[in-house]
This record gives structure tokens, sequence and C-alpha cells, in this order.
């Protein structure tokens, strides 16, 4: 048993430098194209007709539209972004990119009560979940979903509230907005979305002298606090001010599909 565990701590070691290993310094959200920035309203109009204003998808409905999806789709695999591309763009197209995948890899099994039931049953944490298939093709090479979050999102942009806009099919997971990320738009997206996560009752409970939040805060703390405390961050987005000596603990996090 110890030999085992060591080798999975082996396994997980190599797939994380993998990810971030590169042969130039060049960002991994960048590719040698001279492609132009795409549009994303085709998503928008998805999203508005399949996602309530609780950032419940109707997948039922979407599987009879999966047409569109993949015409969304196929346009970003065909456009990936160059180095014309502005961050905003880049941003924008990483982001739509995430959740509409996302929304394709549910499609492909659904019915499904979660998204952590798709995939090997025997996962081994960080080598074989959900999130390590490698489905999404853009441009020449190929992507999973922790690729896109871990090793393009978190590590290109140094973004915190990309975690309040990723969406992974799951009820304490972010709503899933209902409009496409866009360059001209997205800093006023991203600070809604978190002010709509950090004060939704049912994703985090914030009283002045405690607070019951998201695991997605002790997931990736580091990214909240690079430069203040976790609950000075919190405090930018909370309509309830915390006190710096609150309690902090995390809620349950539930994983039934965003239906």
């Amino acid at each position: 048993m110890q030999l085992l565990f060591y080798l999975l701590l082996l396994l997980a070691f190599l797939f994380l430098t993998g990810c971030t290993a590169s042969g130039d310094s060049k960002p991994q959200s960048t590719f040698n194209t001279n492609s132009q920035p795409v549009s994303h309203a085709l998503f928008t109009s998805l999203l508005q007709k399949y996602v309530d204003e609780h950032g419940r998808v109707n997948y039922r409905g979407l599987l009879q539209d999966s047409a569109s999806l993949n015409q969304y789709l196929q346009l970003l695999s065909q456009n990936p972004p160059g180095p014309n591309w502005t961050t905003n763009e880049k941003l924008a197209y990483w982001i739509n990119a995430y959740n509409g995948f996302t929304l394709k890899l549910v499609l492909r099994h659904y019915p499904v009560k979660s998204i952590k039931n798709i995939g090997n049953k025997l996962a081994i944490p960080f080598v074989n979940t959900v999130w390590d298939i490698s489905f999404i093709k853009i441009g020449d090479k190929s992507f999973t979903l922790n690729k896109i979050e871990h090793g393009i999102l978190r590590k290109d942009f140094t973004e915190p509230r990309i975690h309040f806009a990723i969406v992974c099919a799951s009820q304490s997971c972010p709503k899933l907005r209902r409009e496409a990320y866009t360059a001209a738009n997205i800093d006023t997206q991203l600070n809604n979305q978190a002010e709509i996560f950090i004060n939704d009752p049912f994703r985090n409970k914030i009283q002045t002298n405690q607070v019951q939040i998201s695991k997605i805060f002790s997931w990736f703390k580091g990214d909240f606090t690079r430069e203040k405390s976790l609950i000075a961050y919190l405090n930018q987005y909370s309509t309830i001010k915390i006190n710096p000596d609150a309690r902090v603990s995390s809620l349950p996090y539930n994983w039934n599909l965003n239906e």
C-alpha cells in the first residue's frame, strides 16, 4: 500500500510538470497563427436559450440543438488565439472554450447525474479524472479541461476571477452566465460574476464574524491571496463586510449536474 501511495504521488507529479513544461517562453494561450478574434454571438444565443436565470442548463433542449454548439466550438477550434490578439480577447476565448467544451462533454454522456460520473470509474487523482479526458482540438493541439484551466487560464492570466466564470457543470459551481464573455465587456462581466457568486447564500454563507464559503476558495486559495488576505479579497465583493478575524470554514460541494 505504501508503494502504491508513492507511485500515485509520482504519477501526479509527472502529470502536473508535464502540463506546465514548454519548449519556449511563449504563453500557452498563444498560437503561431494569424487568426482574427472570433465572434461569440452564437454561444450567447445558445446560453440565452438553454440556461435560466439561476444558471441551470436545459441539457435535453441543448442536446436537440447540439449542431449549433458544435458549430461554435468548431469556430474556436479553427481559430486559436494568435500573437496579435489582446489579453482580453484571449481571456474571453479560453473562458468560453472551457464552458463550451464542458457542455459538449456532458451532452456526450447525457443523461448523467454528475460530471464526475463521466470517464474512468477507477480514476487516479490528478491523472485520469473527467477533467483529464483529451477530447478538445484547438488548432493542431489537443487539450483537456484541466489543461485549459491550469495550463492556460491560471498560468498565463493570473486572474482569480476566472474561478467565478468557468463552470464545471455542477450545482455548487458558479452560475453559468447567460451570455458569452467578450473582450469589450470581460472586466465588467468578471466583476459581476464575483459579486453574484460570493453573495449567493447557496454557495457562500457570509456573516460579519463567521463565513462558510465555497471549497473553491480553499482549492485555489493561492490565486485569491497573492496580494491580500482571503477575507480582504471577499470583502471586495461581499455586501456584508467581514471582520478580519472572522471564523472561516468550507461548505460541502454539491457535484450534482447543474440541470
